[in-house]
C-alpha cells in the first residue's frame, strides 16, 4: 500500500471516547452521553445490567433508562448492547415499549450482544433471598437492587450462563435451564428457604421474548470495528461508579462488574487502542446508595445542614430504586484512585448549581489513616472505614449558577473551586453541567477534538 492510500485509510477512522463514572455511580453520565452523541454515530453499553439507571432531561421532558444506552434519543444514532452486560430481556422490552410510546424509534437502531448472559427470574430470587438472609442474621447488607445482577454474573463466570444465543436454540435452552434450575432451586429451597421458581414459566417467558428479541441480535464486536474503519465516533458509555467496580472499587460493597474505562474493550469486543479519550463524570459533591464507606458522609437527613441541601435540592433519589441516596462533600482524594484506574483524560463536573446557596464548602484533600496521613483513596472496604478525611475549606456563593454555559459567567467563587479540584486531583476539567438539561453545559475541551 502506497503512503497516499495509507494515509487516506487512517483518515477514515472513527475517534471514540469512553464515559465513565468517577464515583459512586449516579454522576450525571446520562446527560452527558447524550450530549456527546451530537457528534458520536453509534453509543455502546458495555457492562453493568438493568440496575442502573440514567436520567435525561431533554427540553423539560424526563427519560429514564435502565439498559438501552442514551444516544437512543438522537435520531439516527445506532446504540449496542455489549457482551459485557447482563441482559434481563423482560425489563428490555419494557423500556423499548416505553421509549415507543413516547414517539422513539428503537428496534431498528438497536443491536444486542448475542454472547450476553440473561438474567433469568431465579437470579433475581437469589439476590433477593441472599439479601433478606443477612438482614435477619444481623449481618450487614451488600445494598444491591435485587434484580439479579451479581448472581447471572456468577452464572457466567461459573460457565453456564444461558446466553443470548442460546434463544436461538430452543432444545439447548431447555436443557441448560433444567441443569441451572435445579442447583439453583437447591440453594433457593435448602439453604434459603425461599420459594423455587417454576422451570415452566421461565422456558415458556423466554420462548415469548425470544421472537422480539432475536431481530436485534447482532456481533456486535464485528459492527463496532467495521464502524471504525468506516469513519464512525463511537461513545462507549459505563454504567454505575469506578468505586462500585468488582476489582477496584470499596469491596465487598460493590457491584459485579468491572466499571472501569479498560473494560470497554472487554465488554464490547474492541482493542484498547480504540479507546481513545476518557472522560470522568464527576459530581461537585459525592453520594452513595446502599451500604459501605463513605469517609465524606455528612449528615443529609436534619434540615439546615450542608448534606440535607444537597439532598433536597440534588434530588438525589436513585433512578433504579427510588432509594435516597447518601450526600457528603466532594472527596478528591478518592477521584485520585479514579484517575489511576481509569486513566483519565478530562472531568466533567457535574451538579455544580447544586451548591448554589452554601456559604462555604469543604473539599476532602487527603485522609488521616491509622495516624499516616495520604492522598489517595486505599483500596478495600475495611481501611477506607478508618479514614478520617483532611478537608480544606473554600468560600461558597449565592448567584445562580444554574443554566450557565460560558465557564466565566460563573461566580469567581465557584471558577475557584473548581480549579482546587483540578488541582488537588491532577485532572483537567473539561466540561460543566449548571442543570439537567441537555444544553445546560459548559464546554472548555471537545472530547472528540481535544
Amino acid at each position: 500500500m502506497s503512503t497516499s492510500k495509507g494515509q487516506a485509510v487512517a483518515a477514515t477512522k472513527g475517534r471514540h471516547v469512553v464515559v465513565v463514572g468517577t464515583q459512586w455511580g449516579d454522576e450525571g453520565k446520562g446527560k452527558l452521553v447524550d450530549w456527546l452523541t451530537e457528534t458520536a454515530t453509534g453509543v455502546v453499553r458495555f457492562q453493568g445490567g438493568h440496575n442502573a439507571g440514567h436520567t435525561l432531561v431533554i427540553n423539560g421532558v424526563k427519560t429514564a433508562l435502565h439498559l438501552i444506552p442514551s444516544g437512543i434519543m438522537r435520531p439516527g444514532v445506532k446504540c449496542y448492547i455489549g457482551n459485557g452486560v447482563v441482559l434481563s430481556a423482560t425489563k428490555l422490552l419494557e423500556e423499548i415499549a416505553g421509549l415507543e410510546k413516547a414517539g422513539v424509534e428503537v428496534r431498528s437502531r438497536l443491536r444486542i450482544s448475542e454472547a450476553c448472559p440473561l438474567i433469568l427470574p431465579y437470579h433475581a430470587a437469589l439476590d433477593i433471598a441472599r439479601e433478606a438472609a443477612k438482614e435477619k442474621a444481623g449481618a450487614a447488607k451488600i445494598g444491591t437492587t435485587g434484580r439479579g445482577i451479581g448472581p447471572a454474573y456468577e452464572d457466567k463466570i461459573a460457565r453456564r450462563a444461558l446466553r443470548v444465543q442460546d434463544l436461538k436454540h430452543p432444545e439447548r435452552f431447555a436443557t441448560k435451564l433444567r441443569d441451572n434450575l435445579e442447583l439453583h432451586n437447591h440453594v433457593l429451597t435448602e439453604i434459603l428457604h425461599a420459594p423455587a421458581v417454576d422451570y415452566d414459566t421461565v422456558y415458556n417467558e423466554a420462548m415469548a421474548y425470544a421472537k422480539e428479541i432475536l431481530p436485534m441480535v447482532a456481533d456486535v464486536s464485528r459492527e463496532l470495528n467495521e464502524a471504525h474503519a468506516q469513519g464512525a465516533n463511537l461513545l462507549f458509555e459505563g454504567a454505575q461508579g469506578t468505586l462500585l467496580d468488582v476489582d477496584h472499587g470499596t469491596y465487598p460493597f460493590v457491584t459485579s462488574s468491572n466499571c472501569v474505562a479498560g473494560n470497554a474493550a472487554a465488554g464490547a469486543g474492541v482493542g484498547p487502542g480504540l479507546l481513545h479519550y476518557i472522560l470522568g463524570i464527576t459530581k461537585a459533591y459525592c453520594t452513595r446508595v446502599g451500604g459501605g464507606p463513605f469517609p465524606t458522609e455528612l449528615d443529609w437527613e436534619t434540615p439546615g445542614t450542608p448534606g440535607y441541601h444537597m439532598s433536597t435540592v440534588g434530588a438525589e433519589k436513585g433512578v433504579t430504586t427510588g432509594r435516597s441516596r447518601r450526600c457528603g462533600w466532594f472527596d478528591a482524594a478518592l477521584l485520585k484512585r479514579s484517575a489511576q484506574v481509569n486513566g483519565l483524560s478530562g472531568l466533567c463536573i457535574t451538579k455544580l448549581d447544586v451548591l448554589d446557596g452554601l456559604s462555604e464548602l469543604l473539599l476532602c484533600v487527603g485522609y488521616e489513616l491509622d495516624g499516616q496521613t495520604i492522598d489517595i483513596l486505599p483500596m478495600g472496604a475495611d481501611e477506607i472505614s478508618r479514614c478520617q478525611p483532611i478537608y480544606e475549606t473554600i468560600p461558597g456563593w449565592s448567584d445562580s449558577t444554574v443554566g450557565v454555559t460560558d465557564y466565566a459567567k460563573l461566580p469567581q467563587a465557584a471558577q475557584h473551586y473548581l480549579n482546587r479540584i483540578a488541582e488537588t486531583t491532577g485532572v483537567p476539567i473539561h466540561m460543566v453541567s449548571t442543570s439537567p438539561d441537555r444544553d445546560h453545559t459548559i464546554l472548555l475541551t471537545h472530547p472528540y477534538i481535544a
